[in-house]
């Protein structure tokens, strides 16, 4: 393989009114008072912070995130709308616990369920929402649970569409950030529910129980969880100048605690961290040599965004590595995987990512094949 070493120019740490790349330093991250939690750059999916974050537990209501999501992916297929009108089932109006209070028999817009699901985490509306996905709760369970492994959720189990108690019905702090961060980056377009401070619905004003979107005005989600069991739970997301995290805390001890605790990591988070955009998609990083082809080379960059996830000033440069295939020989489609770039060095590796043909290159003709295929030959023996 050949290596082309590059540097990459990046923010320079300005210290004392002189240019000087200074070290990062870090503090140890804060010992919260949760059984378990994680920090997570939502768009990375790299984890600054975790403790226990492996560890199946009750979710709570955080498992209303999961139902929600399936909610949105149906949308984004095309196979419900927010205007579809939900018949109330007598199960779904007898459902215990917190509600978003509709009656049986009656019809309700689905997005109003979406609303009753994730700003006043109504069990009543998450089966409303279940039925009308799946025929049965049951047959939604299956369907979350699918979802589950989709997403790489390896520490969950669901049973029921709301974390309504129940033997067999766990998560884990990893598993519902990872869901927090598909929600985030797979449906955009209905993120903005989950920022909002109160509902109305059937006359009942119902405030969303995420404290934190009153205290800090970066935060925009998501979910709050509570049972005895599970204790007070918190799956939050904030946002701060390009850099977006997501926390996951579970089992404080008070509806006070899992804010307090969440905006602990969050400041930590943002303190120290931030996320880097390196490339941007479709940006050429090389133009290789291509053997056989029509075109003597082909232009190679990165088909989405490259980003990276960091110590707040890190330094002036970063050593990028672009390792591509000694021999490149057509025909190439777009997005063919022609080699690699990686950022960083030694024991020090922030990420790895493929580079890839930006655009196709067809075989050339009959001579033009044979006369590179000699090249290559004595290129070979030398």
């Amino acid at each position: 393989m050949k290596k082309l070493l590059v540097t990459l120019s990046l923010i320079v740490s300005f210290v004392s009114g002189s240019v000087f790349a200074a070290p990062s330093l870090i503090p140890t991250p804060p010992q919260l008072s949760a059984s378990s939690y994680i920090l997570m750059d939502a768009y990375t999916g790299d984890i600054l912070v975790e403790h226990n974050a492996d560890q199946a537990l009750p979710p709570a209501s955080l498992t209303k995130l999961m139902t929600a999501y399936i909610v949105e992916y149906e949308l984004a297929r095309g196979n419900l709308s927010l205007e579809d009108k939900v018949s109330v089932s007598e199960k779904a109006w007898r459902m215990e616990g917190s509600r978003m209070f509709i009656r049986e028999g009656t019809q309700v817009k689905l997005e109003d369920l979406m609303r009753g699901i994730i700003i006043q985490s109504g069990n009543d509306a998450s089966v409303a929402a279940a039925e009308y996905v799946a025929g049965s709760e049951s047959a939604f369970a299956d369907l979350m649970n699918q979802h589950a492994q989709l997403l790489g959720m390896e520490n969950t189990h669901f049973v029921n569409a709301t974390g309504f108690p129940a033997e067999d019905h766990y998560s884990s702090a990893h598993d519902l950030a990872k869901l927090a961060r598909a929600t985030i980056l797979h449906f955009p377009e209905n993120y903005a529910m989950y920022s909002e401070k109160e509902f109305t619905y059937n006359n009942i004003r119902q405030p969303n129980r995420n404290k934190l979107l009153w205290r800090d005005k970066t935060v925009d989600g998501l979910k709050t969880g509570h049972t005895d069991a599970a204790g007070y739970c918190l799956a939050a997301s904030a946002v701060r100048n390009g850099t977006r995290l997501i926390t996951v805390v579970m089992g404080t001890k008070s509806d006070t605690a899992r804010a307090v605790e969440s905006q602990k990591l969050l400041d930590y988070g943002f303190r120290y961290y931030e996320t880097r955009k390196l490339y941007s998609r479709g940006q050429v990083v090389n133009n290789a040599r291509v053997w056989g082809g029509s075109q003597s080379n082909v232009k190679v960059g990165f088909s989405e965004d490259v980003l990276v996830t960091m110590p707040r000033q890190q330094g002036d440069s970063i050593q990028t590595t672009l390792d591509m295939q000694k021999e490149i020989v057509a025909p190439i489609a777009v997005g063919d995987v022609l080699g690699k770039i990686v950022v960083g060095s030694g024991e020090n590796i922030l990420l790895e990512r493929p580079v890839v043909a930006l655009e196709a290159v067809e075989e050339g003709g009959f001579f033009k094949r044979m006369f590179d295929k000699i090249k290559l030959f004595f290129m070979n023996l030398f």
